[in-house]
């Protein structure tokens, strides 16, 4: 019997039979000999190392599943954000770009493209992972634009809220939100609206790379600089693969499908524009 077992046992021996009418009471039975008690280091070794176990188990699940990864890039960012802004507008912003990306990862999947959940990276935003690339330029350009669209539904329900409350921090996070989707949708590699563009005409990223290098040159922001050379690499890249049969096949998309992806592109730059104009504020919280 395992020792453990025996502790539970009962080991309390029986007491006297009652005496019969003609004779003497039959012998009590045996006392069986008590387990020695488990050693206290050992009561509490086990649970340590059971718990150890199931850590290590789940721990290797988490990890496989890149939860732990998302979660160590959402706090680094948080905290990152929340030194300059505070952490109220931090979070909204962080919940703002989780919405956007979430709708690359929704998109991506929906066509059978895994995608990851989405890393955050302190001053240059957020990004997903696909372990397999787009079959054609409709599906670069689908999944392109679903982030600006449910990044603007984000944006949208903090204007809502903003003008049933009076909230300025809601205002400010809705003009945020409109302003982060709009640069999105510039038509430069690797920006949305580079992948969105793909789909229309790719001669439309000369007018990104345009309109950045303008941009850059009036804000002095050395991130738009790194766009602008990794959008200049792979525009090039793909400009002397074009006349590739796999780059024909990849850009071979229907009338139907490119004016679908026009004019969701041009009306939601157009309804952007006007969303942000309308949710500007001076920041006073």
């Amino acid at each position: 019997m395992d020792p453990q077992q025996a502790d539970e046992a009962p080991v309390t021996p029986h007491g006297p039979a009652p005496l019969s009418s003609y004779g003497a009471a039959p012998p009590e039975e045996p006392t069986r000999p008590l387990a020695a008690p488990t050693p206290l280091y050992k009561r509490i070794a086990g649970p340590i190392v059971a718990a150890g176990v199931a850590l290590a188990k789940w721990g290797a699940v988490l990890i496989k599943f890149k939860a732990f990864t998302f979660g160590a890039s959402v706090a680094v960012s948080l905290a990152a954000y929340a030194w300059i802004w505070g952490w109220k507008f931090a979070l909204g912003f962080i919940v703002l770009l989780f919405i956007h990306e979430m709708g690359h990862v929704i998109a991506l999947r929906y066509m059978g493209i895994p995608a990851s959940l989405p890393m955050f990276i302190p001053f240059l935003g957020a990004f997903v992972t696909m372990k397999e690339q787009p079959k054609t330029a409709w599906h670069e350009a689908v999944s392109g634009i679903a982030g600006p669209v449910l990044g603007s539904v984000g944006a949208l329900g903090c204007w809502w809220y903003a003008e049933n409350t009076g909230s300025q921090l809601f205002m400010a996070l809705a003009y945020t939100g409109f302003f982060l989707n709009l640069f999105n949708l510039l038509p430069m590699l690797p920006l949305d609206g580079g992948r969105t563009a793909a789909a229309i005409h790719p001669a439309l990223w000369v007018v990104g790379l345009i309109g950045l290098v303008l941009l850059a040159l009036q804000t002095h922001q050395p991130l738009i600089w790194i766009i602008i050379i990794l959008g200049a690499i792979e525009a090039w890249r793909r400009f002397r693969g074009r006349n590739t049969e796999e780059s024909r096949i990849y850009y071979n998309l229907t009338v139907q499908q490119r004016a679908i992806i026009t004019v969701a592109y041009l009306g939601l730059i157009v309804l952007l524009v006007l969303a942000q104009h309308q949710t500007y504020v001076k920041r006073t919280f």
